[in-house]
């Protein structure tokens, strides 16, 4: 697994500080005057919850690093959840934060993200197409019933990285950027991913439930490519971030496990 900060000839570092470094508790991939880039543990929140105004946040942490900068505050452009781990950017200013922003909304970055999931998907390649409506009263995604409104459409491309006896290895790229989407519609599909405890469809995954369920305490989730164009100079950015320990360990006793066939591709 690579970390690139920034692939060969994609962008000019200007006040760059501290790739691959940690400072306050913080993993740096990238910073400069405008924004910075952060691989995020799992277990931590991007930005605080109202319900949960004191559990601690990756925002916590940006601030107060940002604060030797003599910066009061930091800008939030996208999140990814609690319990997932990889690549988040923010930024230093309210106006590279609404470029970003609309860089988000139109879906333009590239955003991959690793997923260990039950079964094998049918094809090995694809794309995963659903209605979703986020669910105010439960706090989920869920799909569509009659009467809905507010309906989104979430789609992602997928593939089959490695496969093992029950399980599988996807790299999957977001085509549209909702809440919980990788995680509802793997489920939607037949293939929850390992760890997942909220979005569990039974009905729909039934044919690829293992022998015996894996024990795994978060959704085996990893964000780990990020692409956007800097929202100063409009160059491209593009970043990787490696899978950390537990994913890494989870890995090995998948391969342990036995290997169902060849890897689509090297990921190493």
């Amino acid at each position: 697994v690579r970390l690139w900060l920034d692939r060969p000839g994609s962008a000019q570092r200007r006040n760059y500080s501290g790739a691959g470094k940690r400072f306050a508790g913080l993993h740096i991939v990238f910073e400069d005057e405008t924004l910075l880039v952060i691989n995020k543990p799992a277990g931590l929140l991007t930005v605080p919850l109202p319900a949960q105004p004191d559990a601690p946040s990756l925002l916590d942490r940006v601030v107060e690093h940002l604060r030797g900068q003599n910066r009061r505050q930091a800008f939030i452009v996208h999140r990814i959840d609690r319990d997932t781990s990889g690549l988040v950017v923010f930024a230093k200013t309210f106006a590279a934060q609404k470029k970003l922003k609309h860089q988000f909304e139109r879906s333009e970055p590239e955003r991959t993200y690793w997923a260990f999931v039950y079964g094998h998907p049918a094809p090995a390649a694809g794309t995963w197409q659903d209605e979703l409506v986020w669910d105010q009263e439960e706090l989920k995604q869920r799909t569509v019933r009659a009467g809905d409104a507010q309906i989104h459409l979430a789609v992602c491309r997928y593939q089959t990285l490695e496969k093992f006896a029950e399980t599988a290895l996807l790299e999957v790229k977001l085509g549209t950027g909702k809440r919980n989407q990788i995680r509802v519609q793997a489920s939607l599909h037949g293939h929850p991913l390992i760890g997942e405890r909220q979005y569990l469809f039974p009905n729909k995954s039934a044919e690829n439930k293992p022998a015996q369920k894996l024990d795994f305490p978060r959704q085996a989730l990893h964000a780990s490519r990020l692409g956007f164009r800097h929202p100063l100079d409009g160059r491209k950015l593009s970043f990787e971030a490696p899978l950390p320990a537990d994913l890494q360990a989870l890995w090995q006793q998948l391969k342990q496990s036995g290997s169902a066939s060849a890897r689509t591709r090297s990921v190493a």
